[in-house]
């Protein structure tokens, strides 16, 4: 993606489920799963660059042995950090003269269960009191709770108002710390239930404490902590004695897969990293079902519980199209489709010239894409052979058969980018700066009569294009440069975890606003706002999302070729087109993941009403916040 776009933060639980020394033994390290943990946190590092936290959970330990460690880092590399930490004890001698059993009881991290968290910070200041896992310390092993998510919610000041009204009194508004406080809540209100039940049967208070541990119902813990969540999450717990789970969202927003063998359980927010980091080609990998959650005994019995309702499956699309990892077999095939998909539409924007069009991609996640994109060309080219050998089969010359047979696309590396430059880009002042030497072209395949297509996978600000891109590709001397986007139009904000919260950030916002000053049509911008002004106040049920009236004048080609012209620079010689995937075709690549709201205003919670239109305001009255 040329634009940036911050992510939301990714996950990893693994839970082993032999003694230590087996792994020892079989794979010669006792630290098996702290090696597997950082293999998935580095795989998922794309996802979060602010801060990384790692929980080890020891089973088992006697009574004044540590059985909880965390390790957390805001360092500029957060997860070499912390693994560099984790490992300081771990000298050479001690990993190969001492044993699992003496290693577990004298050394950190040297545990059965690992829970791991990449963050990006989207709510609060970037510090180390917001880095998962977040922690609530208790004497009693079952009061204590270490929490990682990848989530936002929407109505984090009516959950705080609650904990308020529970008598607690948060250390702080966000909606981590919140999130902790509601399951920590509940799951303090289950245990002192359990201790007054055996109580009452006359158990000793030393008799409760394993009884408690055996029988904590957490489906009912968590059932009770999320009734009233709005918004996308996926979160992962570990409680002291032992019991670990993670719990999905009921629109199946964020996502969450897992395996099982006889060895290990493993969670994390993406498939293909646990193939990677447990290097099975053919592993059973299931995700965690909309609604339910993950539950891991500490008996190492597992299940899948329901503890909130399903809704409407609302997956997020953009995932599939951007952060995902590309080596994920479903997520490849779809960004191939997504690019095939876009066939008609190029064609029609270089005029159906292909022989004088230069195909490319932006790097590198339109990578794949552009394979699609070239597969649909050559089967529309393919046509176009048979079509011309039919209405001339009698008069071609095998010359000229020859030259219909052998066209193809014209297919070019055109974009190079530098990664070294890349990563001194730390702010979108400083990126403004330098973000014209991130990107290199190669020179000398472009001609003056030619087209240049080149693909990239979202457009969402269009400041890299115009400040960028095509002042590179207008080098070349192409005639017309064609931007296409693998995905649709990015219209309104996200709430669920990907860091778009205000309106200026989208370019279609921007160029709708543009065509109604125009047209002359201002009156609607104020209209929009007085509706979304009156709605301030309404529960978030009763709220609509009034911004779609913005877009509702204009074709999706309208706003495309306003689009073109916002970014094209004044200096350049070729003519810009701008080409959007539709929404119907990206439901037709991506079929089980139909979370759409950034390209259609169709939130799938109702507090995404609630915050578009907040964006909105805040768009009007000149504030530069976020709307939830």
């Amino acid at each position: 993606m040329s634009d940036t776009i911050h992510h939301e933060c990714g996950f990893a639980l693994i839970r082993l489920l032999k003694p230590l020394d087996y792994y020892q033994k079989k794979y010669g390290s006792y630290l098996y799963g702290l090696n597997r943990l950082y293999i998935l946190m580095e795989k998922q590092r794309n996802r979060g660059q602010d801060g990384a936290g790692v929980v080890g959970l020891k089973l088992d330990m006697e009574p004044g042995y540590k059985y909880m460690d965390r390790v957390r880092s805001c360092d500029a590399n957060p997860i070499q950090d912390v693994f560099d930490r984790i490992h300081e004890p771990f000298t050479p001698e001690i990993l190969r003269e001492k044993d699992a059993v003496w290693a577990k009881q004298n050394l950190p991290f040297v545990s059965e269960v690992y829970l791991g968290h990449l963050r990006y910070a989207t709510f609060g200041k970037n510090n180390i009191d917001y880095v998962h896992p977040l922690k609530r310390a208790s004497n009693w092993r079952a009061h204590n709770l270490a929490l990682a998510a990848n989530f936002n919610l929407t109505n984090v000041d009516e959950l705080f108002e609650s904990l308020i009204r529970a008598g607690q009194y948060p250390r702080n508004y966000s909606d981590t710390v919140t999130l902790l406080e509601k399951v920590g809540y509940f799951l303090d209100s289950e245990i002192q239930d359990l201790y007054r039940f055996y109580k009452e049967k006359g158990f000793s208070k030393q008799e409760i404490t394993p009884l408690i541990e055996r029988t904590v119902d957490l489906p009912k813990v968590l059932s009770r902590s999320s009734e009233d969540w709005d918004g996308g999450y996926a979160v992962a717990g570990v409680v002291g004695h032992g019991d670990a789970f993670v719990m999905r969202d009921p629109w199946g927003i964020r996502p969450a897969y897992y395996y099982k063998d006889d060895e290990v359980v493993v969670v994390a927010s993406e498939a293909s990293v646990i193939q990677t980091a447990f290097q099975g080609m053919n592993m059973e990998i299931s995700e965690i079902r909309p609604g339910y959650a993950l539950l891991i005994k500490k008996d190492g019995t597992v299940t899948e519980e329901l503890v909130r309702e399903p809704r409407q499956r609302a997956s997020c699309s953009f995932e599939r199209i951007y952060f995902s990892r590309g080596n994920d077999r479903n997520i490849y095939r779809e960004r191939k489709k997504l690019g095939e998909l876009l066939t008609p539409r190029l064609v029609k924007a270089v005029d159906g010239d292909l022989d004088n069009t230069v195909f490319s991609f932006i790097p590198n996640t339109a990578e794949t894409s552009f394979y699609g994109m070239v597969k649909g060309i050559q089967q529309y080219m393919v046509e176009e052979k048979k079509r011309l050998i039919r209405e001339g089969k009698a008069t071609w010359s095998e010359e000229t058969l020859d030259e219909i047979i052998c066209r193809e696309p014209r297919i070019e590396k055109i974009v190079i980018k530098d990664a070294k430059l890349r990563t001194f880009i730390t702010s979108d002042s400083g990126r403004d700066g330098l973000v014209g030497h991130v990107y290199d072209v190669t020179y000398g395949v472009v001609q003056p009569t030619d087209n240049l297509v080149v693909i990239d996978d979202s457009i969402v600000r269009g400041t890299t294009l115009k400040k960028s891109i095509l002042r590179i590709l207008d080098r070349l001397g192409p005639k017309r440069i064609v931007v296409v986007s693998s995905a649709p139009q990015i219209r309104y904000p996200d709430c669920y975890g990907i860091d778009m919260t205000r309106m200026n950030e989208f370019i279609a916002f921007n160029a709708a606003i543009e065509l109604l000053k125009e047209r002359g049509m201002e009156g609607l911008i104020d209209e929009v706002y007085r509706k979304c002004k009156a709605q301030q106040g309404l529960p978030k049920e009763q709220v609509v999302n009034h911004v779609k009236e913005i877009y509702a004048p204009f074709t999706e080609e309208e706003i495309s070729d306003k689009i073109a012209e916002m970014v094209r620079d004044e200096h350049l010689n070729a003519e810009v087109k701008v080409v959007f995937q539709s929404v119907e075709d990206l439901h037709v690549a991506c079929p089980n993941d139909t979370g759409d709201w950034y390209f259609t205003g169709n939130y799938p919670t109702p507090g995404g009403n609630k915050v578009v239109n907040t964006a909105y305001i805040n768009w009007v009255e000149g504030r530069n916040e976020r709307s939830y």
